[in-house]
């Protein structure tokens, strides 16, 4: 576990909305899908066979994937870079769009592409997808004077309402020496920090000045000459941080160590290691636009810079774990963070972890299923019916009454088994996702905790009427499903039973 893992928690709690800009090369990426179960007869080629645009998946990429990425964790996106006068540009401009970003920064340049990276994609025995080959459409020319000092116009308009600017360099012609430096100044003139993220290139002097700058340990042995990479937690590795920072005056300088996590180095602060949970890597593809997009969040949420530095390498743990590049939402940052520190362990949940576990699973478009009882003994009857319930949606809470709640309701003797059993026995179903407990004498603050799709209540209800909870869940617009009733079986015939075995054994 990081050891900035628990005090992201707070942080995590306090999270607001923010506006940012997002400055660099724009886009498009696309995956031409098909299966590669043969070779070409005229060459030791494999063949894709494609059903054409149906099997054509077209998404954000470069700078336009930071501007979705900030978007996703809660960010107001304004984006300002070229593309080409073409039918590729707007459709870019359409993803951004229905991403929540404002592409009306993006100047159309008729004398270049719009920048697309078409990859071909083979599925080979139906195992899953691979990228077989790409195709680059750019222009690398550094754009035009004219268009330049319209950018920098642009940027420094929106400016001064924004919390930090995020700075993309891909090296396609738009972050010229003289933009990033126009960019660079903006931000220090009104007092707003400047992230980079650079381009694969010898010489940083572009960047000087910045506040921060995000490299991988590649690009960073590049950058400072260097022929052959620094190893992890080495002096040299240090070394290389330290003195990219001094050299290029910023003030922090972000290492990304892939899975080592990263390495902070700041003017007057000793560095940091700032360590990562191994994850499995399925595609690295928008890493480091992850990466950058999340600092930004954080710092624009008042994070210190370790605290900055564990959440984006949370954000970009989840990334990594996704085929191409795909915006992960706040919400499931937020709950990776709480189960990294330990707060998601198994399916019992108190009322603020679960409301965050559940902002993840509607966030991936899960329907949540609500039902709510004391079940006291666990019997056929409840089995039966909790299946039922979770087969009505994706996820299925499950919220028992405390002991003193059950007392109110069935009497002095009861509970039979204490709530810390009753959660525990339920949550060894396979059908039930999460447990949690409530207090009050009815359902209603936990049905407006967990927001539910669908509320599910056993079958001895002969009409929705009869629901004590009905009216709050026609006014939040929650379905209510009565579920079949299990003749013949209860928790209240089971420990009658129960006393009379013991009464007649006593008796004998």
């Amino acid at each position: 576990m990081s050891v900035h893992a628990e005090s992201l928690i707070p942080l995590l709690a306090a999270w607001k909305t923010f506006e940012v800009l997002v400055v660099g090369d724009f886009m498009l990426d696309q995956a031409q899908h098909g299966s590669a179960d043969r070779l070409s007869p005229d060459a030791p080629v494999p063949v894709l066979l494609s059903r054409g645009a149906r099997d054509l998946q077209e998404t954000a990429g470069g700078s336009s994937n930071v501007a979705l990425c900030a978007a996703a964790l809660g960010g107001r996106v304004r984006c300002f870079g070229v593309t080409g006068d073409d039918a590729d540009g707007a459709t870019l401009r359409r993803l951004l769009a229905e991403g929540g970003c404002d592409g009306e920064g993006l100047i159309r340049d008729a004398s270049r592409p719009t920048t697309v990276k078409r990859s071909i994609v083979g599925l080979a025995q139906h195992r899953h997808p691979q990228k077989m080959f790409r195709v680059d459409i750019e222009s690398r020319d550094p754009i035009d004077a004219s268009i330049e000092a319209r950018l920098l116009q642009l940027i420094e308009r929106a400016a001064g309402s924004c919390s930090v600017i995020c700075l993309e360099d891909y090296n396609k012609g738009v972050c010229t020496p003289s933009l990033c430096q126009g960019v660079i100044e903006i931000g220090r003139r009104l007092g707003k920090p400047v992230l980079v993220d650079p381009a694969a290139i010898a010489d940083y002097g572009r960047y000087a000045g910045a506040t921060a700058i995000t490299p991988n340990r590649t690009e960073a042995a590049l950058a400072s000459g260097r022929r052959t990479l620094p190893e992890f937690e080495s002096a040299e590795l240090r070394d290389l941080a330290r003195s990219l920072r001094e050299r290029f005056r910023f003030e922090a300088v972000v290492l990304t160590l892939d899975k080592h996590g990263a390495f902070l180095d700041r003017a007057g602060k000793d560095p940091v290691h700032v360590p990562t949970v191994a994850r499995r890597v399925y595609d690295v593809t928008g890493a480091g636009d992850m990466v950058l997009a999340a600092l930004a969040a954080a710092l624009a949420n008042g994070f210190p810079w370790p605290e900055a530095v564990a959440f984006a390498n949370v954000a970009a743990g989840l990334e990594v774990e996704v085929f191409g590049a795909v915006p992960i939402p706040f919400a499931q940052v937020r709950r990776q963070a709480l189960a990294q520190a330990g707060h998601m362990v198994g399916k019992i949940r108190g009322r603020a972890a679960m409301q965050v576990e559940l902002e993840a699973r509607r966030a991936l478009g899960q329907r949540i299923v609500l039902t709510n009882g004391c079940f006291d003994i666990l019997h056929a009857g409840h089995v039966a019916y909790l299946r039922e319930a979770r087969e009505l949606g994706d996820v299925l809470v499950v919220a028992l009454n405390t002991d003193d709640s059950v007392r109110s309701l069935k009497g002095p003797d009861r509970p039979v088994f204490p709530l810390e059993q009753r959660m525990e026995v339920l949550a060894a179903l396979e059908c039930v996702d999460l447990v949690t407990w409530f207090e009050e004498s009815t359902a209603h603050e936990v049905i407006r905790s967990v927001r539910p799709s669908i509320y599910a209540k056993g079958g001895d209800y002969r009409r929705p009427e009869a629901v004590a909870e009905h009216a709050l869940l026609q006014e939040l617009g929650v379905e209510l499903r009565l579920l079949d009733h299990v003749a013949g079986v209860s928790t209240t015939s089971v420990i009658h039973r129960v006393r009379g075995s013991e009464a007649g054994t006593i008796r004998g």
